[in-house]
């Protein structure tokens, strides 16, 4: 866009309407008699919230050396408005007062106390996930009992007499004496004692 060109001379704007600053009145104090310009706010008082008086600064200080919001309450309305002071003068409810809430919670709940499709339930706070971690079995052992049920050739739900009855089988099995002193298994039966050690000292045997 040429900004030097002849068009932009011919263009004449007047001031707007909307520009135009009108100046209105300075309010007078609000102080009887006082004809002073009430340049300064002060609040109306209990009952009243978000009104203001208009004083000068005079006024407006005399005004608030003797504001007391409380003026007129009894006891009772003092411990009535400090009550609802702790809760910043918001409306509360009982639990299951709020209809609406307690819609929301049933439909977003189906029978067993799981959560339902309406509800996101990552902490698993309506036990969604309960019924599912029971019905995962837990391990009965831990990784190193396990691994010696597996040196004896037995996994985790052998009980405590057929690990009994499997050491007895192996050891007789490996023993040098009951294979003419040959030593060569010797090994695997040092693997055997362990592993059955092992069982004894975490309490499956």
């Amino acid at each position: 866009m040429n900004f030097n060109s002849r068009l932009f001379d011919r263009i004449r704007i007047g001031p707007s309407e909307a520009e135009e600053v009108v100046e209105e009145p300075a309010r007078r104090c609000d102080h009887a008699g006082c004809t002073k310009a009430g340049e300064f706010r002060a609040p109306m008082g209990r009952g009243k919230e978000g009104k203001f008086f208009q004083f000068c600064l005079d006024h407006v200080k005399a005004y608030n050396a003797t504001y007391n919001y409380f003026a007129g309450m009894n006891d009772e309305a003092l411990a009535a408005y400090a009550k609802q002071e702790e809760i910043g003068h918001r409306p509360t409810w009982k639990l299951g007062v709020n209809s609406k809430a307690a819609r929301m919670s049933q439909r977003g709940r189906v029978s067993g106390g799981a959560a339902g499709p309406e509800v996101q339930d990552g902490f698993n706070i309506f036990g969604a996930r309960a019924g599912q971690q029971q019905a995962k079995a837990e391990p009965r052992v831990g990784i190193v009992a396990r691994k010696a049920l597996e040196t004896l050739g037995l996994d985790d739900t052998a009980d405590r007499a057929a690990i009994k009855a499997r050491y007895k089988e192996l050891v007789k099995r490996f023993h040098p004496d009951a294979n003419g002193g040959d030593r060569s298994r010797e090994g695997t039966l040092q693997e055997i004692l362990k592993a059955y050690q092992t069982l004894k000292s975490t309490g499956a045997v």
